[in-house]
């Protein structure tokens, strides 16, 4: 068993147990919710919304639209009705205000599942995983609008991993979920966060609105960092972390800015030292507290998160 295979032993032995895993407790409780507003109508015929996380009506009044999905109308020349327009800029200023990718820790029922490869990768001691470039889901992106201009419709909803999950567990179309068991094989044996870190080309697009999103991460006592690596183990886009907590030396803010960033806060969970906690993406000029004439420890670490956590070719 590698040294990282139970990184959250420090941090559970440091804080106790609901301070080290209350952000994990708390994004099943939102995903949990999220669901429980599409199952109530099926199971119980409470309709609080209807619809998918791809475009939805709650309470008969609250349009919803994936901006996305919206996106992806435009593209195929169907211009969509004013409600649904509504529905993408409510969903668009959200997490504007709330981290673009926060759909993808929070809300996306997918998370889960990488979540708990994730953490077999790590209990395994599976340490390969496979060079896939990171702007592939760029790339991807781009690959489904062109399939939108062509075939005139929303194409990624056609094979969409996270809209077929979603309707199995709302209405037990369990052929559907095949896609999500691909996903956690592909995860687990192939590639470390795989889907979710290189291909989903939902997470790539709502990384571009985190670029600019309001709400962070940021490591504001990164000068107590003892550099046990164990938020490098956990985070879901290691690459982010670096720069906010070895970026003294080169004068960077203590803020992750990344869009890449999914705000599930797990490096707030493993941290036993407190380092990191959410923050405002404006905060990011404040000094920090370590001393800019100290040396920043272990500068080894500055060069290998995105080289040893995220693979590139």
């Amino acid at each position: 068993m590698t040294a990282k295979a139970r990184p959250y032993l420090e941090a559970r032995a440091e804080k106790g147990l609901w301070a080290s895993s209350r952000f994990l407790v708390l994004r099943r409780i939102s995903q949990l919710f999220f669901l429980a507003l599409f199952i109530s109508g099926p199971l119980f015929g409470i309709w609080i919304a209807k619809g998918t996380l791809a475009a939805s009506m709650t309470f008969g009044v609250l349009p919803l639209t994936d901006p996305f999905v919206f996106l992806q109308s435009l593209a195929a020349r169907h211009w969509p009705e004013a409600t649904s327009a509504l529905g993408a800029v409510i969903v668009l200023v959200g997490y504007l205000l709330l981290g673009g990718r926060s759909y993808c820790a929070w809300v996306c029922p997918v998370n889960p599942v990488a979540d708990l490869a994730a953490w077999l990768r790590r209990r395994l001691g599976i340490t390969y995983t496979a060079k896939v470039r990171p702007e592939l889901r760029l790339y991807f992106v781009g690959a489904v609008l062109a399939a939108s201009v062509l075939s005139g419709s929303i194409a990624w909803e056609l094979i969409n991993p996270v809209t077929a999950l979603h309707r199995a567990l709302v209405f037990g179309l369990w052929f559907g979920a095949g896609g999500t068991a691909a996903i956690f094989v592909f995860d687990l044996l192939v590639a470390k966060q795989g889907w979710c870190g290189h291909l989903c080309p939902v997470g790539a697009f709502y990384g571009q609105i985190g670029k600019v999103a309001l709400l962070r991460v940021a490591a504001d006592d990164r000068a107590a960092c003892n550099d046990c690596m164990d938020c490098f183990a956990v985070c879901p886009e290691p690459h982010v972390i670096s720069p906010a907590l070895k970026g003294e030396r080169s004068g960077a803010g203590p803020v992750i800015t990344s869009g890449d960033c999914t705000l599930c806060g797990a490096c707030i969970d493993v941290c036993s030292k407190r380092v990191f906690n959410l923050s405002l993406r404006a905060r990011n000029g404040a000094p920090s507290t370590q001393s800019t004439t100290m040396p920043a420890p272990a500068a080894r670490v500055a060069s290998s998160p995105r080289s040893s956590e995220r693979v590139t070719s």
